[in-house]
């Protein structure tokens, strides 16, 4: 049996329950044992160890086999003893605009919502009159602020393209965002899977999913995001693809208001070795200065203490 762990969100229980067909089309027996995360308990909790933590416990503590992940909420830094063994195929990586024929077509001013520090830069980058409001909740919750009786209406959204996907909840208006700036976060419209190291059984069952080829860009966006140290309080975006001989690779990194924001894209062979080069070539370009006043205006701790919950499991590892 593999007990296959997952959040309780619609959307990643959908993402589970996606996984489980396939191990379970493969000939193994699973049960998708669902955790609550302080992510689900509060959305605004800073950290992005929120969307995985107690599941990290879950693995160290033995409760769970396998945990089923959005590649882009995992942090760069795992608990030792915990691994990524696996990524999906990946589904479409670009953010999406709703309730607008396009960007340009929204008027001076109009409120646009998103919970994501680096989809407000890339915004604001774009537009930088626009008013953006914070927008938390699941898909159909923030889709709800478009309506124009609605206390708190928004002009329009932005969601991940792939979520919308997997749940079957997109709209006909949606625009998808292009421009240089437009950058997807690092492991966006992958699922992931993390495991105890060594595990060799969750290891052979993981492989049912695995794609070696957006294996390879996952690892390098990781590593760019490791790079630059980018967490949530970081305006971050990379994204990879499969070219001959290796992978090209562009990075954004630009400040919480838009006013200043840099991208760069580079080749390479090796998938770690590309996001170091890539992120150091950020850093260069002034993103070191961006990433320091973002975390400046931002407690990344949080009420709840996310960072050293976090912190103490990658300390304890497996034992």
């Amino acid at each position: 049996m593999i007990r296959l762990g997952s959040r309780r969100s619609p959307l990643a229980l959908v993402q589970a329950r996606t996984v489980a067909a396939a191990l379970r089309g493969a000939g193994h027996q699973v049960e998708i044992v669902e955790v609550v995360t302080t992510g689900d308990r509060d959305r605004a909790a800073p950290d992005k160890a929120k969307w995985v933590t107690e599941l990290e416990r879950g693995l160290v503590a033995g409760d769970i086999d396998l945990a089923v992940h959005s590649a882009k909420d995992v942090p760069g830094v795992l608990p030792d003893g915990l691994e990524l063994v696996a990524a999906s195929v990946r589904e479409d990586p670009r953010d999406v605009l709703i309730g607008a024929a396009s960007l340009a077509a929204l008027p001076p001013g109009a409120r646009v919502g998103t919970a994501s520090l680096r989809r407000a830069a890339q915004l604001l980058a774009e537009r930088p009159d626009l008013e953006i409001v914070a927008a938390r909740g699941n898909v159909d919750t923030r889709l709800g602020r478009l309506a124009p009786d609605h206390d708190d209406r928004l002009d329009a959204i932005v969601l991940a393209a792939a979520g919308l996907h997997r749940l079957g909840r997109t709209p006909d208006d949606v625009v998808p965002l292009e421009g240089p700036a437009f950058v997807a976060a690092p492991g966006q419209g992958t699922l992931t899977i993390e495991a105890r190291a060594g595990d060799e059984v969750a290891l052979a069952a993981a492989a049912v999913v695995h794609d070696p080829g957006n294996w390879a860009c996952l690892r390098a966006e990781r590593a760019v995001a490791r790079a630059l140290g980018a967490d949530c309080t970081s305006a971050v975006g990379a994204h990879a693809r499969p070219v001959d001989g290796g992978l090209r690779m562009t990075g954004f990194v630009g400040a919480p208001d838009g006013a200043d924001w840099a991208v760069d894209t580079r080749e390479g062979a090796d998938p770690e070795e590309l996001g170091a080069v890539l992120g150091e070539r950020l850093l260069r370009a002034g993103g070191a200065e961006m990433l320091a006043a973002a975390r400046a205006e931002v407690d990344v701790t949080g009420d709840e203490g996310i960072a050293e919950q976090h912190q103490e499991l990658r300390e304890d590892g497996a034992a």
